[in-house]
């Protein structure tokens, strides 16, 4: 007999100015059910699942939750509400205060403002006894800045199970977690099911989706387009659902590398974390090669990245491109060098907000003669390069002449590859290149990526996808705590394991 409903999503819409959002999109839950969410970025998941917590208002639509037996409507637009109902979600981008205990974190606000004593003795029997029974475990007088990662997301997961969570929403559960640390997680995740816990699920990940829902609900252009059982469901057949069209897919031909491109020796970056140091890294990247840089984020990618595209200089160590030593790092020899690069802040690294899409196509080539004569930029040119590689790269928006920072994230993201894999560079630094994008935008990442390497290029692909690491690269590198490794093996378990600073 099929579990009772708990959740009732009917006929939500929002609209945010002309776009809308979520258009008459119903959902159900079931007690002890895991629900993937799927849709590209875009699609309307998150504005869906903030309505149900109560961040946002819908414009109309109601939301059913299971109480004492009967489907009772919930009020709508008050988080409050939400977290009476039982409904806990655990946000992509964590909410802790790093200086606190696991345990202070844990019942921070679930208190009454004013009150004369704490019973922490009745609050700690509480956590150990969700700890026991959900498998999830974290050391309750550690301050939540000492843990790891993976710590960091039981502790968030442990906050709404506190709240007597009956409902939990997981955004983007494993983004920044190990492949044992993300099985762990499902694992626990399957005991509280087993307890009557019914999860929702947003993820881009089809391994994990397949591997541990049981059910599986699209959303395309804020409509809901379909729902599968996960055991009827494979890759294909989830991507087709998500796009409305088979994403194809580019193989990677075996290639053998040419001259290094790129070659670090000895380097090191003494910076005032771990995120951006570097610790005496060798290695080279060579023409035809795409090395992998797979970690968990924060152990030093940021220098890596810092270093090959200008932004940082070695305290130690030599970095050339292309046989030759550049002496003195900058933005500009590298460019001049033939680095292409894709930063992963694209607002921060990647844009001048204030200047239009044409600029931003052209701002790293301002000295080309067909761009400027004498100080004069020559706008007719400008204008039709900017037609071109919106075209070509598919760059959506108000128009090459509006400002940059009026474009979407994935279209900024566009603009960057427009402007990087047009210049054919030597030597291409992608930093997280697909973040942010949709299915087919990433394979289209992808294939230009395996293009550029055919050619002749060599490319250093950074990235926290270990899935994206796998499919594109030839070799891989593990860095952790800003040291790098070579690996000789392909195997997800293994690479986990270096990605968490063990070594089978």
């Amino acid at each position: 007999m099929e579990n009772p409903k708990i959740l009732s999503l009917n006929a939500l819409s929002k609209r945010f100015g002309s776009v809308v959002a979520n258009d008459a999109v119903s959902l159900d839950l079931h007690r002890g059910e895991v629900l993937a969410l799927l849709g590209e970025n875009g699609a309307g998941k998150t504005t869906l699942m903030n309505m149900l917590f109560g961040h946002y208002l819908p414009d109309s639509g109601s939301v059913e939750v299971l109480q004492d037996g009967v489907m009772t409507p919930l009020q709508l637009g008050h988080p409050q509400a939400a977290l009476a109902a039982g409904i806990g979600m655990v946000h992509q981008h964590f909410t802790l205060a790093l200086n606190l205990t696991t345990f202070d974190n844990v019942v921070l606000g679930s208190e009454p403002l004013f009150s004369w004593r704490r019973n922490r003795a009745a609050a700690r029997a509480k956590l150990l006894a969700i700890m026991e029974q959900s498998g999830l475990v974290a050391p309750l007088d550690t301050p939540v800045g000492q843990l790891s990662v993976g710590e960091r997301q039981r502790v968030e997961i442990l906050k709404a199970l506190y709240r007597d969570a009956r409902i939990l929403v997981l955004d983007e559960p494993t983004a920044v977690l190990t492949p044992q640390e993300a099985d762990t997680l499902f694992e626990n995740v399957a005991t509280m099911t087993q307890n009557g816990l019914a999860v929702i699920f947003i993820s881009h990940k089809l391994r994990e989706v397949l591997a541990f829902s049981n059910r599986i609900a699209v959303l395309r252009h804020g409509q809901k387009v379909g729902e599968i059982a996960t055991k009827d469901a494979d890759e294909r057949v989830i991507a087709r659902m998500m796009v409305g069209a088979d994403t194809p897919v580019t193989a990677r031909e075996t290639m053998s590398p040419g001259t290094p491109m790129l070659t670090l020796k000895d380097v090191s970056v003494q910076g005032q974390s771990k995120r951006d140091s570097l610790s005496r890294a060798s290695f080279s990247v060579h023409s035809h090669e795409i090395l992998g840089i797979a970690g968990v984020s924060g152990n030093g990618q940021s220098a890596l990245a810092g270093l090959v595209s200008g932004l940082m200089r070695p305290d130690r160590g030599t970095v050339s491109v292309g046989g030759t030593e550049i002496s003195r790092p900058n933005p500009l020899t590298m460019i001049t060098a033939g680095v292409g690069r894709i930063p992963e802040d694209r607002h921060h690294d990647g844009i001048v907000g204030a200047m239009t899409v044409a600029e931003n196509m052209v701002i790293e080539r301002l000295n080309d003669a067909d761009i400027q004569t004498r100080g004069l930029l020559n706008r007719d040119a400008i204008q039709a390069n900017a037609d071109r590689l919106t075209k070509d790269y598919d760059v959506r928006g108000p128009g090459s002449d509006a400002a940059a920072r009026l474009l979407s994230g994935g279209n900024i993201q566009k603009l960057i590859l427009a402007r990087v894999f047009d210049q054919t560079p030597r030597l291409i630094l992608a930093n997280q290149p697909t973040r942010g994008l949709d299915m087919g935008a990433a394979a289209e990442v992808g294939r230009r990526l395996l293009e550029a390497r055919k050619r002749g290029a060599g490319v250093l692909l950074i990235s926290e996808d270990l899935d994206e690491i796998l499919g594109l690269a030839d070799r891989i590198m593990v860095i952790h705590d800003g040291q790098l490794s070579e690996l000789t093996t392909r195997d997800r378990e293994e690479i986990g394991l270096s990605m968490a600073g063990e070594h089978a």
